[in-house]
């Protein structure tokens, strides 16, 4: 199970784009790959560094219910659970923030109960700390 992590903060180029180090690892088998990537693909089930799929992934309600880690499965079942959903903070440069940009299914109030569980069981594949 390889997780990406930051090695660096992000390091101005000389042509003023913005460039990261990161690592891909896993505690399993002790894997890793160091490089430097200037850019991301956020919006699917792979990490936006590495391309490569991310482990926490399940069906749900028809389609693939997944995150990045732990903390983005905390964010998505308090968005999900909340009565009063709040439009959430923004990143410099992002014009909309996560929350706003999650699909409509797992925002649906009548998919709220599956999702929690979805949630619920990745949680549950997650090694302990």
């Amino acid at each position: 199970m390889a997780h990406p992590e930051p090695l660096d903060d992000g390091e101005a180029a000389s042509t003023g784009v913005m460039s990261f180090r990161r690592r891909l690892r896993c505690r399993e088998c002790g894997y890793f790959r160091d490089e430097t990537v200037g850019s991301a693909a956020v919006g699917g089930p792979v990490d936006p560094f590495f391309q490569r799929p991310v482990w926490l992934q399940a069906s749900c309600c028809g389609r693939v219910l997944w995150a990045y880690n732990v903390r983005h499965l905390d964010l998505l079942a308090a968005y999900v659970a909340a009565k009063l959903r709040e439009r959430g903070d923004l990143v410099a440069g992002a014009p909309a923030s996560l929350v706003e940009r999650l699909p409509t299914w797992l925002k649906t109030a009548r998919n709220r109960a599956e999702v929690l569980r979805t949630i619920g069981r990745s949680r549950s594949t997650l090694p302990a700390d």
